[in-house]
């Protein structure tokens, strides 16, 4: 983790983090001032802190309010005097996995698997606490495939069995009228889920005809392999406006430490509110950071062509996920599942609140209709 720079510290300031960073944890109470009571001048009760918060999240460009927030020390100073750790993921299934198996207590995600993590769980597991990126995610394909059609015969990639690009690959490819299997049955179009990485590798050598991926991977076959794009996942969506990236938390520790998650929440505001002011210098770093975690930095037509395509923002844009959630039953790979309870957006309309912005919406699908 690089030092924090300057131009995060006004983020923060704008924030209102660094003079309140250690507020939640203090115990101790300043002296009353003369003529009142000890009642009258008492602090409101802190929420409580966890010693240690674990993350996760991903080595793409959807996730750069992660990318640039923990690496530049935006998110361990707003966290005060709780550790922060990272775990970097593929794809949102694994990313489950390791929260349901209690290796993270939070990660930034895609929206299918954190449906199919509240419909496993019965409801129970997580939360979503906040959004991160809309857009940012397309089917590209090689040359001579122009239409649905010409799709057929076809083998496709995507990031993981499950995941939110593969669940959208097979909604839409059943809306088309052509099949899919999820067990390698008969099928007009083979899906195959795997690493991104590999996913480059094996369309540039010819072996897949195309992918369903988030930026920058979309951005790479087109750039790097000569693919194009066959639909952008924007033209789906009323407004163009769908979401790609939000943030979950454990409800257990959701409900042990809401001080925790609330500083998390505020360290992704400031984190959120830079970029937008920042556009070009946060693409920069968020490469400088993808270079970090994958050994390779993305070329400056790949990083343009892809940041342009996304919108970074802490509404969870609820109104799309219950749309997510029935294109995974149509895929097969998701139960039938009631969304009430999923969002708890209480903590985020707390930090948008403090600082003068407007609220968010659940979509009627939160623990207490925020």
């Amino acid at each position: 983790m690089t030092a924090r720079p300057a131009r995060l510290t006004a983020a923060l300031l704008a924030a209102g983090l660094l003079a309140s960073l250690g507020a939640c944890s203090s115990s101790a109470a300043e002296e009353p001032a003369a003529g009142s009571t000890a009642e009258e001048s008492a602090a409101p009760e802190a929420l409580a802190e966890a010693p240690e918060l674990r993350l996760g999240y991903f080595a793409n460009l959807t996730h750069a309010v992660a990318l640039v927030g923990v690496d530049d020390g935006t998110y361990q100073d707003a966290l005060g005097d709780t550790t922060l750790t990272t775990s970097i993921f593929n794809a949102g299934p694994a990313a489950v996995e390791a929260l349901f198996g209690g290796a993270i207590d939070a990660t930034f995600i895609g929206p299918n698997p954190a449906i199919n993590a509240f419909a496993q769980s019965n409801g129970e597991a997580v939360r979503i606490v906040s959004g991160a990126t809309s857009g940012g995610a397309q089917l590209v394909v090689r040359d001579g495939i122009d239409s649905p059609e010409d799709l057929v015969g076809t083998t496709l990639a995507t990031p993981q069995l499950g995941n939110t690009q593969d669940v959208a690959l097979r909604a839409w490819l059943a809306e088309e009228g052509l099949e899919t299997s999820l067990t390698g049955g008969a099928s007009d179009v083979t899906i195959a889920p795997q690493e991104n990485s590999q996913t480059l590798d094996l369309f540039k050598a010819g072996q897949l005809d195309g992918a369903w991926l988030p930026e920058p991977w979309a951005s790479r076959l087109v750039v790097d392999a000569g693919a194009h794009v066959l639909l952008d996942e924007k033209d789906l969506w009323p407004e163009g406006d769908f979401v790609t990236t939000h943030l979950i938390v454990a409800t257990d520790y959701l409900s042990k430490y809401p001080g925790t998650v609330k500083k998390l929440l505020e360290a992704e505001y400031a984190t959120s509110e830079w970029i937008a002011a920042n556009p070009d210098e946060a693409k920069t770093l968020s490469n400088t950071v993808i270079e970090k975690l994958s050994g390779k930095p993305l070329s400056a037509e790949v990083l343009d062509r892809a940041w342009g395509n996304l919108r970074i923002t802490l509404d969870p844009v609820a109104s799309s996920l219950q749309t997510s959630a029935d294109h995974a039953v149509a895929a097969g790979t998701s139960k039938k599942t009631d969304l009430q309870g999923i969002y708890d957006l209480t903590l985020l309309n707390e930090v948008l609140a403090e600082n003068d912005q407007e609220p968010v919406s659940d979509g009627g699908l939160g623990v207490s209709g925020t």
